[in-house]
Order: C-alpha cells, then sequence, then structure tokens
C-alpha cells in the first residue's frame, strides 16, 4: 500500500461509539453467567468443544459498537422487535432512536446504545473480517446483525467447527433428526449391550455409566502386582448415603463405604482394615510395593515391563427397574464391584474388535505426533510416550474402539448434513470417552483430562464411560446429540440474555438465523489478498504459547478426516498444520521473536485488508508489561494508532497496585500513518492530563473497580504514545514502545506528576493562573511551600508568575545552590544555571562536564518544547534537524 493510501486512512473518518465508551460493567455482568451457563445463553457454541472461546455477549457489543458510527444514517439500519420482526415504532426504539444514540456514547455514558443490545438490529452494507476465527463466535455474533462476515483459520478442525455452526441456521432439524434415529437404529443396542451389569437389587441388569479402570505394574524387587491408584477413594456417597464415601479394599477388592476416608476403614466384607488415602502411587509419580516396600518411578517400570495392563476395579450403575419399583435413590444408582459379568464383556469386545477387521478402518493408524505437549517441555511436563501411548488408538481400549468404529461406519452411511452433524457430535464424545478420562469424586461426575487442552496427561487411574449413554452420565453420544440439536434450534431462531433490573431476561426469537452471509476458508491467514475491502475486523488471536492449537486439535482430527478426506479440503494430512501457526512452540523450536514477526506479518495483511477507516477489534491476554510492550510495538510498526482498551470480567485489583497479573482486555486500533514528533516530557504530560481526564470521569459516573479504570487509563496512554511512535525523542534517543510501555506502567501506578512535569505543563501555558497551578498541584508528589522556596512561581497581586531561568528570584536561588555547593541540585535547577551562564555569554564546560546526564538532556528537550526555544538544545551542544517538524511550527 503506498503511503498516500495510507495517509488517506486516518483521514476525515468518523470516531466510532467503542472508541468514546463501552459498557463493561453491562457486558461483563452477562459474561459472568453465559460462562457458567453457555448452554442456556449461547447453545451453539457447546456443539464442539473449541478452546478459549470469548463470551458470545462481548463479541456482540463489541460489533454493535464498532460497526456504527457518526455517518451511519437511519437508512443504513434497521431496528425490529424480537418476537414480531416488525420495525420498533412510537411504543419502543426506532432507526432514529438508535442514531441519536450512537452519538451519544460517551466515557461517562456508554449506555444509550446498549439500549438496542437486546434487539434486532441489521446493519446495512458491511463486512467484517476474522483472520483467527477459531470457534467462530465473532461471526456467529456478526451474521446476526446481518453483515457479511469472512472468516479464516489454519486448524481445519476450527474450520469444520465454525462451518457446522454458521451452517446450523439453515438446516433442518428434523432431517438431522431423522439421521439421528436411522443411527440410532443402526448400532445403540450393540453399544449398550457392553454396558449392561447385573443389578445388585435383584435378578435383572442395570446400564453401566461408568467403568472405573487402572492401571497395574509388577514390583520390580518381587514381582508382586501393583494397582497404581494414588488412594483407594471410588466416589463420595450421595442420597442416603450424603457425608460417606465409597473406597475400595485393598484386599479383596470389594466396593464398601466409609465413614471418613482420611481415617482408618473395616471393609465390610472381609473385615481388612486399611486407611483408603494410603494408595501405592505417591507425589513425584512413584510406586511402592506393599509387599516388600520396594519404591519405583511410573515410567521406569513401563520401561522395563511394557505398557500397563488394566484392571477393571468399580462399576457407577443406574437401574431403571428399581428406580420404578420406589427403591432408595442410593440402590438403584450407586457403586459396586465388578462381577464376572462384567469382567466377560470386556474379553467379548476385545474378541469382536479383534475379529471385526472390517471396521479398523474407521479408527485412526497415525501415530501420536511429537510435540511441545505430547513430550516432555517447557510447556507441558507430562510425556505420552513414557507412558506406553504411541499410536492415537493407545488412548482406547478396544470396547472403546469397537463402539467408536461402529458409529463412524454407520455416519458414513447417512447422506446430507445429518452425517456432519452426527461426526460433529461423535467427535466431541470422544472428550470424555477415552483412556484419559478422570473422576470427579467430590462431585460424583467424570473429568475429561483434555478439555483444557494445554497437555495429554496420562492417567493411573481411568474411567470408561457408556459411549451411546443411558438416563445419567455426562459425555456420552445421546448427551452431546442433544447439545448439538439445542445448538440447531437456537441457530435457527437464536435469541438473547441480558440483564435489567438485576434480574436476566431472555428476548423472543430473532426472526434472522444465524449464519447469513458468512463464508469461511482454511488456510493461513497471511495469504489473505484483500485491499480495502472489510470494514471491521474483529478478531481472537493467538496469544504465544497459551494453547498450542495445531497439537491439541490434532485429537479430533485424526478422527474427522476418516470421514472428512474425501469431503473437505484440508483433511489429507497425518496431522493439522505446525510450522505455519503463529505461535511460540519449543519443540519446533519457534521463539517469542518469531511469534512477534509472525504476528507483524499478520497485522500488515490486517491493514490491508481494512478500509480507509476501517478498525481493528479484538481480544487479548497479557501477563505483563512485556507482553503489551510487544502487542503495542507490533501494532504501531505495522502502521495502527490504538484507540481504546476495555477490561474483560477479569480480576484486576493487583493490577494498581503493581503486582503481576494476568487479565483480558478487548482492544480497538485503526490504521494511521500520520505520526508527530514530541518529546517524552511533553507526551507525559499529555498523558497525565487524559488520565485525569478519564478518572475523573468514571469514578464520578460508572461502577468501575480501581483495576477497571487502570485499564481503560492503560488504552488511553498507549492511544497518545501510538499517535507519536517511532517519534518519541527522550534524551536524544527515539523511544522504543516497550520503554514507553515500562514508563506508561509507572505512570499509571503512581499517578503522580513531578516537580519538573509542572513547571513544563506552565510553560507550554501561555497565560497560567494560580488556578492552573493548583489544579496540577493536586495531582502531584510536589508540594506547594517547597515549589515557592525554590522561586519556581510566586504570587505578585493577583497575577501569578512562572520563575525561570530570566527571573531574578529564581537565578538567585539556583546561584546560592550552585556556589554553595549544595548537593540538592536538581535538575530543574541545573538547566536554568546552564541556561542563565549561556545566555550572559559565560563558560559551560566544566559544569557540563559534572551535570551532562540523559536526564539533563531530556529536561532540556521537554524545555525547548514547552517553549518553543531551541536554546535550551544548542547549550547542550545538541541540534535538531527537525526543529520545525518537532515544534509542529
Amino acid at each position: 500500500m503506498s503511503k498516500q493510501e495510507q495517509s488517506e486512512k486516518s483521514e476525515g473518518r468518523p470516531e466510532l461509539p467503542i472508541e468514546r465508551g463501552f459498557p463493561i460493567e453491562r457486558v461483563n455482568e452477562i459474561a459472568q453467567k453465559e460462562g457458567r451457563a453457555k448452554q442456556w445463553y449461547r447453545p451453539i457454541y457447546t456443539m464442539h468443544k473449541w478452546w478459549a472461546r470469548r463470551p458470545g455477549c462481548l463479541f456482540r457489543a463489541i460489533t454493535l459498537y464498532s460497526l456504527l458510527d457518526e455517518s451511519t444514517s437511519a437508512e443504513d439500519v434497521d431496528v425490529y422487535e424480537p418476537g414480531e420482526n416488525q420495525t420498533l415504532g412510537n411504543e419502543g426504539l426506532s432507526n432514529d432512536d438508535l442514531i441519536d444514540a450512537i452519538g451519544e456514547v460517551s466515557m461517562d455514558d456508554p449506555g444509550s446504545l446498549w439500549d438496542f443490545y437486546p434487539k434486532d438490529v441489521r446493519i446495512k452494507n458491511k463486512k467484517i473480517l476474522d483472520p483467527f476465527m477459531g470457534g467462530g463466535t465473532s461471526l456467529v455474533e456478526a451474521s446476526r446483525f446481518g453483515v457479511e462476515s469472512r472468516g479464516v483459520d489454519l486448524n481445519p478442525v476450527a474450520w469444520f467447527v465454525t462451518k457446522k455452526q454458521l451452517e446450523a441456521g439453515e438446516a433442518d432439524i428434523e432431517d438431522l433428526q431423522q439421521g439421528f434415529d436411522r443411527l440410532k437404529e443402526e448400532v445403540a443396542d450393540e453399544i449398550l449391550q457392553y454396558y449392561r451389569t447385573p443389578c445388585p437389587n435383584g435378578d435383572h441388569e442395570a446400564d453401566v455409566m461408568y467403568n472405573f479402570w487402572v492401571k497395574e505394574l509388577d514390583c520390580v524387587s518381587c514381582g508382586h502386582t501393583i494397582s497404581l491408584l494414588k488412594d483407594y477413594r471410588v466416589a463420595s456417597g450421595r442420597f442416603e448415603d450424603d457425608g460417606k464415601y465409597y473406597v475400595l479394599c485393598p484386599d479383596c477388592e470389594t466396593v464398601t463405604l466409609t465413614d471418613d476416608w482420611h481415617e482408618e476403614s473395616q471393609c465390610h466384607q472381609c473385615n481388612h482394615k486399611f486407611v483408603p488415602e494410603n494408595g501405592q502411587v505417591t507425589r513425584g509419580g512413584y510406586y511402592n510395593c506393599p509387599e516388600c516396600g520396594q519404591k519405583e518411578s511410573v515410567t521406569d517400570g513401563i520401561a522395563e515391563q511394557g505398557t500397563p495392563q488394566r484392571r477393571l476395579y468399580a462399576v457407577e450403575y443406574y437401574c431403571e427397574e428399581c428406580d420404578q419399583q420406589g427403591l432408595e435413590k442410593s440402590s438403584y444408582k450407586g457403586y459396586k464391584s465388578p462381577d464376572p459379568a462384567d469382567k466377560k464383556l470386556v474379553q467379548d469386545a476385545k474378541q469382536e474388535w479383534e475379529t471385526r477387521t472390517d471396521l479398523h478402518e474407521y479408527v485412526p493408524d497415525e501415530k501420536v505426533p511429537e510435540g511441545a505437549i505430547t513430550a516432555a517441555s517447557s510447556i507441558s511436563g507430562n510425556d505420552v510416550f513414557q507412558h506406553g501411548i504411541e499410536y492415537w488408538t493407545d488412548m482406547f481400549n478396544e470396547r472403546q474402539l469397537l463402539n467408536i468404529a461402529k458409529m463412524m461406519k454407520a455416519i458414513e452411511e447417512i447422506d446430507g448434513e445429518a452425517g456432519d452433524y452426527l461426526l460433529l457430535a461423535l467427535s466431541d464424545s470422544l472428550l470424555s470417552y477415552n483412556l484419559l478420562t478422570m473422576y470427579n469424586y467430590s462431585a460424583n461426575k467424570v473429568e475429561s483430562a483434555l478439555a483444557r487442552m494445554k497437555a495429554f496427561p496420562p492417567q493411573n487411574d481411568m474411567i470408561e464411560g457408556n459411549l451411546w449413554g443411558t438416563e445419567f452420565g455426562r459425555g456420552s453420544f445421546r448427551n452431546i446429540w442433544d447439545m448439538v440439536i439445542r445448538g440447531v434450534e437456537y441457530a435457527n431462531a437464536p435469541t438473547e440474555r441480558y440483564v435489567e433490573d438485576g434480574e436476566t431476561r431472555e428476548t423472543s426469537e430473532f426472526a434472522q438465523p444465524i449464519g447469513k452471509g458468512s463464508e469461511v476458508y482454511q488456510g493461513d491467514m497471511r495469504l489473505i489478498d484483500a485491499t480495502n475491502e472489510y470494514d471491521a475486523v474483529i478478531t481472537d488471536p493467538p496469544y504465544y504459547d497459551n494453547i498450542i492449537y495445531s497439537e491439541v486439535a490434532d485429537y479430533f482430527y485424526v478422527w474427522q478426516k476418516i470421514l472428512l478426506e474425501d469431503k473437505y479440503p484440508g483433511f489429507d494430512q497425518e496431522k493439522t498444520p505446525r510450522a505455519e501457526s503463529i505461535v511460540t512452540n519449543p519443540y519446533l523450536g519457534k521463539t517469542a521473536e518469531d511469534f512477534e514477526h509472525e504476528m507483524g506479518e499478520a497485522l500488515a495483511v490486517i491493514n490491508k485488508a481494512l478500509k480507509s477507516d476501517g478498525t481493528l477489534a479484538f481480544t487479548y491476554h497479557h501477563s505483563d508489561e512485556e507482553s503489551w510492550g510487544e502487542l503495542l510495538e507490533s501494532l504501531c510498526n505495522n502502521n495502527f494508532e490504538v484507540t481504546a482498551t476495555y477490561p474483560i470480567n477479569s480480576d484486576l485489583t493487583k493490577f494498581i497496585s503493581g503486582e503481576a497479573v494476568a487479565f483480558d482486555i478487548a482492544i480497538v486500533a485503526r490504521p494511521t500513518d500520520d505520526r508527530q514528533p514530541i518529546s517524552w516530557r511533553r507526551l507525559r504530560i499529555d498523558i497525565m492530563n487524559r488520565l485525569e481526564e478519564i478518572q475523573e470521569s468514571l469514578q464520578e459516573h460508572r461502577d468501575l473497580s480501581e483495576g477497571d479504570i487502570g485499564v481503560v487509563e492503560m488504552g488511553a496512554c498507549f492511544s497518545e504514545y501510538s499517535k507519536h511512535h517511532g517519534e518519541v525523542r527522550r534524551g536524544g534517543e527515539i523511544m522504543t514502545a516497550k520503554e514507553a510501555v515500562q514508563e506508561i506502567y509507572g505512570i499509571i501506578q503512581d499517578n503522580a506528576l513531578g516537580e519538573q512535569d509542572i513547571f513544563l505543563a506552565l510553560q507550554r501555558n501561555l497565560s497560567p493562573r494560580y488556578d492552573d497551578f493548583n489544579k496540577l498541584l493536586r495531582r502531584s508528589e510536589a508540594s506547594e511551600e517547597e515549589m515557592r522556596e525554590k522561586a519556581l512561581f510566586r504570587m505578585e497581586g493577583n497575577d501569578f508568575i512562572i520563575g525561570d531561568w530570566r527571573d531574578q528570584k529564581r537565578q538567585a536561588y539556583v546561584q546560592d545552590k550552585v556556589t554553595g555547593e549544595n548537593g540538592d541540585l536538581t535538575v530543574l535547577d541545573k538547566a536554568h544555571f546552564l541556561r542563565y551562564r549561556y545566555e550572559e555569554d559565560k563558560s559551560t564546560k566544566e559544569y557540563l562536564e559534572r551535570w551532562n546526564s540523559d536526564d539533563l538532556q531530556e529536561l532540556c528537550e521537554g524545555l525547548a518544547e514547552a517553549t518553543g526555544d531551541e536554546t535550551y538544545l544548542n547549550m547542550l551542544g545538541v541540534h535538531n534537524t527537525n526543529w520545525d517538524e518537532f515544534t509542529d511550527e
């Protein structure tokens, strides 16, 4: 892009509501609720796992506040009442009301536009891009405003998940349900036959919810077989047994009840006494032999003996027959030791899997790739290969592989959209259907070790769920399918939940379905060739090494590719793209410097793709001032100017105190190429003045914490700096963004002007008054008495007089300090003394040799700029070749 084209981007662009104010409090009160109940607020995002999803309400608010501006007219929008799909009239809010609301948004009161958050607003002739779409939240929310949207992601799993979400608004629920019914008829009974168990209450069978497995290794000394349990808990008691614990007797292997698993217990079957919390696996990954006392590393034992054997040691069941008979809840939904029949089912499934070779093509044959989270690294301390996991199928037992393969084969035979959505549900159910699944003892439910996906942590004791699912249980295919259907129903007719008068309310259904005008592409966003095309880029970009999506998504990818390889592009490789991912990756040798460089490339593409008045609005996760500096530098180096930042539902109480704290922010930036030279001294004053305005405004009008205010202030500081990036001079040198951020951090945390700051601010004022001085003092660490004593000001009647180098009283004070060799000379004292001698044509050499420093040069730059008098620089031998530009003259 030419410099002329770039310059045009920052000229005459209308101001956005999000740049004037953003309803942080209103968004965050919804985000907190949505984060705990996505399935009710936005069920479309629970159709399949994707990591680190931002709240949908956040992106809805960002879109609303970013796509409208001062030039928007009533003809550019339509406002409908949900449920009626009729333009609002005199009884409600109209198009004209929306236009008025845009102009009323301010830092003091951003809420005028918020009134339209729960309305069905359509914005015409707008186009957005999300180049890092991930799970597609920004695209889903943008589509609800009727805007045209494009999304790109390198990861094929992200592409497939987002594609199905955006297509859900046009999906026929009846067709999908018919596909499910066909699948159920084909395989449900075959799967469920392997999850039946003799009911403890009579001569009938119950449904298995979960099977409990444990790995076993032999003692390297005496050969005794040892179960790798860190303790003998099975689950917490519930219903009539609430407050007690189900534990496993290590002697007879019976599941028994105890009052306290920390204390000595007695098995009701064999009377063996034991302390349930004392298992055979200890901290650090060692297992102990109860026979001879030998201690050995689990990974060393696996290296010597091979992949551990697994033993079924408990079953959680639900009996519908006993439930209907009215038995106690703890009887028909409880825990038991496995029967011979349970063990026979394991062997039957293993035998069927070995003989059904026609099914083997429906499970992945790829090895687990070595990477930053599969092998031990700075990111993950787990090494799956040391635990006997070499292939993806090693994360499953034979019964699980058999059932998944049957499902995959049956789904392949179902045509149309139903097949894709059934595959989506099966893929997501694999989060809980593997041998890396744990049991939450206190909550009596399964937890997927893969849910957070920063590693693939092998488990010594694991849970095998019921793939198809029964009346109760978590993560089964049946449950996930229900979530997919709820997501599709929502996409067909979305609603909006919001908070009013402290109560959560839900709108009627919106008439426009999700996904219209949306397109998604799989590939490297740096290959986007759009120029001056998009009104906004709204995205959630990668953060250093937060999540290595290319590795974690492989878990889903190797299953999805079996059915999608010949259907969609991007599913024809053994693993998802690695090297092209913009993220630090120690396994590939990709460093923080690589990340910064690649993010710079991405920002250059984004800048080019934006229209002349376009906007970049994105969320980001930060942990320290260094990451702030790197982000700011990357934005500025790629011709962006930060115009606002806002906190996102984070605990920022530590920020003001200066403690290290991670927090989430929303950042707004606009393309620019118009940057003016400035001294750091002057910029610091401008920043302080801006901070005072913001703090007074927010504290008076908004209910925000100090930490939240700090983030808004940070955005204002970034805005002031980014107007001058590459042109901020301090001590004769150009400040980097990282250096500026370090200073800005200190300013926000201290938020106090120094004596020199006050003097410079007064010098910049052509006719300063005492009121101006007093206002500065209120934000200062300096005192009026001290500045009066130093003759930096005085009052002559009602006249306020600044004491500069020409003032006799000021010069007398400084001369006395110098001749008296008083060691407490300030840098300002030195500057005034040198200027006086320079004007009197007296030698300054002796004093410059003693005093010359970066602080002195920086102050003189500030004085030159504040007064328009370059003599302050000349007396130091500093000559600014760009003086006219530097002083804006």
